[in-house]
């Protein structure tokens, strides 16, 4: 797919859909006591989120993916389809929905601690994913986190070998640095070869990359991947390709609540505007409108008004160019700095 033309295809995205538990709390943890916290239940999960904020910043044909307990199937399912996603949700009769329990405290920064229960979201199997899932799609997402465990994990590198068969582009969000950690770097990377567009966050790409510097780290990771795009919190992100910088990109500005999947937000902006398409530099910007939209407000998912920027309408002419790996990813953009 032209990295500046519009894709006819849809989006699928593979993943995690989770119910969150936020719990906000002004002051510190007191261990062996009480503390005072406003505590809300929402959907949630980095690959469903991710599906939303796409379809909420311009993507019409939005599809996910995912394995779901029975106890939360209609529920998760519903406030998909409200977001604009059509979902594909094989419901596991033994493991319960995935639970994330998310702490995030009052201060300026709005950090947040995740306790995750992945109940049945790591049991995807190959199998669940039919053939006519993949049938018009141009690009295909996979959260990071099926590749923790040893079922998903073949479900996600099915699915990639799929997609790119059938001509449609690949990114993966790495998704947890912890994570990644304890299911190792060397199997990550190999289940991850040929990806098209590597999204990881600063953590990530230093663990992913062994350095402990972002542009360095980045840098290595795009000789490997076609295109990285790191994501550095309020420090905005950067774009690397073929082993150089052709983008870096500020944050908005945004007085944080809450920072829980503001990743998320941003990976699935950044699609849309792909899609739509945008160069990766200008999508960029788009990620981190969205990722200011995510932290201004409680929860993972976007607002339940109408989208807030149809993204997909002002890239619509833009003149061809490379690949979503291509040169034109950002070099003489607007959000070069």
């Amino acid at each position: 797919m032209g990295g500046g033309t519009a894709s006819s295809g849809g989006l699928l995205v593979l993943g995690d859909v989770v119910t969150d538990v936020v719990a906000r709390h002004a002051q510190p943890l007191a261990s062996g006591t009480d503390t005072a916290a406003a505590i809300r239940m929402m959907p949630g999960g980095a690959g469903a989120n991710v599906a939303c904020w796409a379809a909420y910043w311009g993507t019409e044909d939005v599809r996910f993916a995912g394995r779901v307990g029975a106890d939360a199937a209609q529920w998760h399912a519903r406030r998909l389809d409200a977001a604009g996603v059509r979902a594909h949700l094989t419901v596991d009769e033994e493991a319960p929905t995935g639970t994330v329990v998310c702490l995030v405290n009052g201060g300026e920064a709005a950090e947040r601690t995740f306790l995750t229960d992945s109940g049945a979201v790591l049991r995807l199997r190959p199998e669940d994913l039919s053939s006519g899932l993949f049938d018009g799609i141009a690009h295909l997402h996979v959260s990071g986190y099926l590749f923790f465990a040893e079922s998903s994990r073949a479900a996600a590198v099915t699915a990639i070998r799929t997609a790119r068969a059938r001509g449609a582009t690949v990114s993966v969000d790495p998704a947890s640095a912890g994570f990644l950690a304890r299911t190792g770097v060397d199997r990550f990377l190999d289940a991850v070869r040929g990806v098209d567009v590597l999204l990881p966050s600063n953590a990530e790409a230093e663990l992913l990359a062994g350095t402990a510097e972002l542009t360095a780290a980045a840098c290595r990771l795009s000789r490997t991947f076609p295109l990285v795009v790191a994501k550095n919190g309020a420090q905005g992100a950067l774009v690397c390709h073929a082993g150089d910088v052709v983008a870096r990109v500020p944050a908005t500005s945004v007085e944080a609540v809450d920072t829980t999947g503001a990743g998320d937000a941003f990976t699935g902006a950044f699609l849309a505007a792909r899609l739509a398409g945008a160069p990766a530099a200008k999508a960029v910007v788009e990620g981190c409108r969205a990722g200011a939209v995510s932290v201004g407000r409680v929860g993972a998912r976007p607002p339940r008004d109408a989208p807030g920027a149809r993204a997909g309408e002002q890239w619509r002419t833009t003149v061809p160019a490379a690949g979503w790996g291509g040169v034109e990813d950002g070099r003489g953009g607007a959000a070069d700095g």
